[in-house]
This record gives C-alpha cells, sequence and structure tokens, in this order.
C-alpha cells in the first residue's frame, strides 16, 4: 500500500470548514523521542508513543526502506508493516514495528523513569541493532511532548486528516489517503484537485513534517 500525504498550511478551522471534515474517534496524545541532537531522527528512526482509550502503543518507524527486500524476520509477529509514503514528489518505503504496553510502563516511560531501551519489544530492539549507530541507544534520549492529536474523515470519506497541536500551540496538519501503488499518481492528482476546489492550501515545503515537529519540541522542554 501507498499511503498519499500533504501538508496543509492556513488556519485549522478555515481547513476544517473546507474540507467538510468530521471528527473521527476521540482525540489522543502522542510523545515522540530523541536526543537533543535529534541522533535518532538523523538516521531515519521515528520513536512514537500514542496513547488513546487507555491503550499505549509504542512504534518504531525506519525510513528509506525497500519493503520488497526486507527480510521475513523485520515483519514476523503481527506487530510489524511496511508501506510506501509518498510526500510531495519522494516515494519513500517506511518500516513500522509497533507494540502495546501497559499502563505502568508508558506512565515510567513518560515520566523518565523507564528507558527507552527498555520498553521496547524484542523485534524493535533487533532491528535497531541492524542499524549502523543506534545502538546503544542514545543516553539522552528524552520523551518530548505530548503532542494533541485530532483525527477526522472528510465529507467525501476519501481522506484521513490529522490536526496535530504541540504543546506551545503549533498546529501541524495533514491530510492523506492510502491506494494501491500504481493508483498513487491519479490520487495524487485528485488530491490537489479536491483541495483547489476546497480553497485549501497545500505547504510550499512539503518535506515531512517530523523533524519541525520534533525541533519544536525540544524547544519546549524545561
Amino acid at each position: 500500500m501507498v499511503d498519499v500525504q500533504v501538508s496543509l498550511c492556513g488556519p485549522a478551522a478555515q481547513i476544517e470548514r473546507g474540507l467538510d471534515l468530521r471528527p473521527r474517534g476521540a482525540p489522543f496524545d502522542v510523545w515522540l523521542f530523541d536526543d537533543p541532537a535529534l541522533s535518532l531522527f538523523g538516521k531515519g528512526l521515528r520513536v512514537r508513543l500514542r496513547t488513546a482509550k487507555g491503550v499505549a502503543e509504542l512504534t518504531l518507524k525506519v525510513a528509506e526502506q525497500d519493503c520488497a527486500e526486507l527480510p521475513a524476520a523485520a515483519l514476523s509477529g503481527g506487530d510489524g508493516k511496511c508501506e510506501y509514503d509518498v510526500h510531495g514528489a519522494k516515494v519513500a518505503g517506511a518500516l513500522s514495528l509497533t507494540h502495546k504496553l501497559g499502563a505502568h510502563a508508558a506512565g515510567e516511560l513518560m515520566l523518565g523513569r523507564l528507558p527507552l531501551a527498555e520498553a521496547l519489544s524484542p523485534a524493535q530492539a533487533s532491528f535497531l541493532q541492524t542499524v549502523p549507530g543506534a545502538w546503544p541507544l542514545p543516553a539522552d534520549v528524552r520523551a518530548l511532548g505530548p503532542t494533541r492529536v485530532r483525527s477526522y474523515s472528510s465529507g467525501s470519506k476519501r481522506y484521513g486528516v490529522d490536526v496535530s497541536e504541540l504543546p506551545g500551540g503549533e498546529v501541524f496538519i495533514e491530510i492523506s489517503r492510502k491506494v494501491v501503488l500504481d493508483e498513487a499518481q491519479r490520487a495524487q492528482a485528485l488530491l490537489a484537485a479536491d483541495l483547489a476546489k476546497a480553497g485549501v492550501a497545500a505547504c510550499e515545503d512539503q518535506s515531512a513534517q517530523a523533524g519541525s515537529k520534533l525541533r519544536a519540541l525540544l524547544l519546549q522542554q524545561p
């Protein structure tokens, strides 16, 4: 599968009206993990803790992967998936490994009392050990957040939209649609046409939002 993504710019309320957005589930919190130098992000790694409805999920996302060439072991155990992200003109594979954490472990991780390395699943830790320079994890990796995320469906139900608000008030908005690989180019064109019709602007910079979020979150840490 391919996830066609576009970063949106403009007032959130205007975007919500233009796309006729309908809430999809309750808001949830996301914590990101990295050190002050963003060492993990620099290696194409992103670690995220998502807490929603009393369930905590810890995800390791590894960028720039060839999904067709990944060893079967990387996707074993039911906690792994690989799909292509289309962001602007860039198409890149990304491996995601996810596992659930208990409420106590999640709370200790957010407070910095549980080291990230100890919260990882065996599959996540094993994969990190194959990434040059990623293991052991930097000693000063910390929880950054929380970011409050509100998810929506467009009025046509064709797209999903995530509105992410950082503790400092910064807002990031992304619209996306999952399609098969052969439909990616057509889906991009249709999305562009739908945005124009709705009077919603795509951001000039269509690079992934992850780096901007991490840098903003670092500035907000005590």
